[in-house]
């Protein structure tokens, strides 16, 4: 644009000459500079405004072409996948030991309606209720002759639901595939396998997830489509399984008990053959976890040989006992004065009922279970030695039992390991650990001094870990555990032909919030099997067990725990290929009869 002169000279010198006003020339040049800047400013707003329509008119007409889109395509659920994400549908099988189903996929189909397809939604709401009894009508109606789209009505249905809705007859009731988690056991081994459940949802298909146990633990694993068809091989016998759960449901009725769990475990692999924690669930229906205010184990969800850490009683003495031998400070002959008063600081060491043993040897110590002896022996043993032997143990760690609910079973160690921690820990109280971390400490003493890791997987040969005491230690150590049983506080636990040896354990079950229960007890018997030849651990834990016997109430793991265990071996060892060691008769005293 030009910019003119607001007096030009030539124009001023003419109006002067003319006798004209020069001042009127720059009045008149000011209004037109004026007129062509507003001209300037209304065109550049005019194309501005122009852009901006034209921007406005894109982006509705790309919001309208995408609601007519998902008008006329197929229905999806609010939650479903981001646009070109896949759902994964197939998910790996789970085996027992010998390739036997725990756990598989079941096609089925979901339910859900487009209300705007419906043809009488108060026929089809009052049909879908006759169907499925826990759908509300008033709910139904209100959905379907609202403003929705689209809802679902049922995750999952049977065949024989599928046929009932479909000859309802509605076009707007429409059914979606899905693969579903099926447990054909039902309950068993419910605390292994945990549950399934699903992620992402279509209407189309929807993924199946791991909630729990070995579903999560190894969902990366069971999900990945480079698996193919190989099954994930657990550890566990079906049969076995079924036999322990049904012998420790019976059990721990008939001792009246809160809860119950049982570990059987392979000493030389680690395998677990059987793990059982009741009450239990059915995976196929899994129940929701309890609200706040409630007790963990009151819930069927609480895995009690994980999750259960408690003080496990004189279960551990033979850990002591073993311990000592070891480091060649006694053996199971060597006399141990148990007599009193024994006290460590201020807190005196007592015995079970106020007994006095007097002079017993380390072999008796363990068979009547005297506290005050296991405690000298601690003494002599030192609490860094102690810490040391017991962390080889794996005691002070969380198992490695491949579920996910091991890493919640954390031992509760003492906050200062003094020489009160270390003689009442010598007979089980002031540390508390899982059922689990016991049958681990326990194998290593059948399989003569080698920690062996508990796992739910199944192993070829033995799984050896680091040496943790002498072959000696270990010898002498399941000596001691056999004569318990034939001799000791375990005499209920003989099973003829089986040998079996080990320790019962009874604790007082603590508060939670601090102090112990008079009246409520952990029994526990830790076992092993057969004592020639061991093979195998059993770990029986009965929660608040009590049985009326001679006219007394009895709680301790002796008359509760003991008998459950001698059962369970009774039942199981066929079951494992175990063949009865038949005692052969004294020839003097066969007699010859005449018929």
């Amino acid at each position: 644009m030009t910019r003119t002169p607001l007096r030009p000279l030539a124009r001023v010198l003419e109006a002067r000459a003319k006798g004209q006003n020069p001042a009127a020339i720059e009045r008149e040049n000011i209004h037109k500079r004026h007129e062509e800047m507003r001209d300037s400013t209304r065109a550049r707003a005019e194309g501005r405004l122009l852009v901006l329509a034209a921007f406005f008119f894109c982006a509705f007409a790309v919001v309208g072409t995408r609601m007519g889109v998902m008008a006329t395509a197929e229905p999806r659920e609010p939650i479903a996948s981001a646009s070109g994400a896949s759902i994964a549908t197939q998910r790996g099988d789970i085996v027992d030991r010998q390739g036997r189903i725990l756990a598989t996929n079941f096609e089925t189909h979901s339910l859900y309606a487009q209300p705007p397809l419906m043809v009488d939604p108060m026929a089809a709401a009052d049909g879908l209720v006759q169907i499925f009894s826990d759908l509300d009508k008033d709910r139904l109606v209100k959905d379907f002759t609202g403003k929705r789209k689209f809802l679902w009505i049922k995750k999952r249905i049977s065949p024989e639901q599928k046929q009932a809705v479909h000859d309802l007859g509605d076009p707007g009731l429409l059914f979606g595939p899905r693969e579903m988690r099926l447990y054909p056991n039902g309950q068993l081994a419910a605390h292994v396998l945990g549950g399934a459940g699903f992620g992402k949802e279509g209407v189309s298909a929807a993924e199946v997830i791991g909630v729990a146990g070995v579903e999560k633990k190894f969902d990366t694993y069971l999900r990945d489509p480079a698996n193919g068809a190989k099954p994930l091989q657990l550890s566990l016998d079906l049969t076995v399984q079924a036999a322990v759960e049904r012998v420790l449901f019976g059990g721990m009725k008939i001792m009246n008990a809160k809860g119950a769990s049982a570990v059987l475990m392979d000493v030389h692999t680690g395998e677990v053959i059987s793990a059982a924690s009741l009450p239990s669930f059915d995976p196929n229906d899994r129940p929701r976890p309890p609200t706040s205010g409630f007790d963990p184990s009151d819930s069927p969800l609480f895995n009690r040989y994980v999750q259960g850490v408690y003080e496990l009683g004189s279960v551990y003495k033979i850990f002591t006992a073993a311990q000592a031998v070891d480091l060649g400070l006694v053996n199971s002959n060597t006399i141990i004065d148990t007599s009193g008063p024994m006290r460590i600081g201020r807190f005196p060491i007592g015995e079970f009922q106020g007994k006095n043993y007097g002079k017993l040897s380390v072999a008796d110590i363990i068979v009547k279970s005297s506290n005050r002896g296991t405690g000298r022996l601690a003494i002599q043993i030192g609490g860094k030695r102690q810490q040391q032997f017991l962390d080889g143990l794996g005691m002070f760690d969380p198992t490695p039992f491949e579920i996910v609910e091991a890493a919640g079973g954390k031992p509760l160690l003492p906050k200062k390991w003094g020489e009160l921690s270390t003689v009442t820990i010598s007979y089980g109280h002031g540390l508390s650990t899982s059922p689990m971390h016991l049958a681990a400490g326990y194998a290593a003493i059948a399989n003569g001094g080698n920690y062996v890791s508990p796992t739910i997987l199944k192993k070829t040969g033995a799984q050896y870990g680091p040496r943790v005491m002498s072959n000696n230690a270990a010898k002498q150590a399941r000596a001691m555990l056999r004569k318990v049983v034939t001799s000791g506080t375990a005499s209920f636990g003989e099973v003829p032909g089986y040998e079996v040896g080990g320790k019962t354990g009874t604790a007082d079950k603590p508060k939670p919030r601090g102090g112990y229960y008079d009246k409520k007890v952990i029994a526990t018997f830790a076992s092993i099997f057969p004592m020639s030849d061991p093979k195998y651990v059993l770990v029986v834990t009965l929660d608040e067990p009590s049985i009326l016997a001679y006219g007394e109430k009895r709680r301790t793991a002796g008359w509760t725990a003991v008998p459950v265990a001698a059962e369970l071996i009774g039942r199981v060892a066929p079951l494992l290929g175990l063949r009865p060691k038949v005692e052969q008769p004294d020839p003097a005293a066969i007699r010859l009869t005449a018929n």
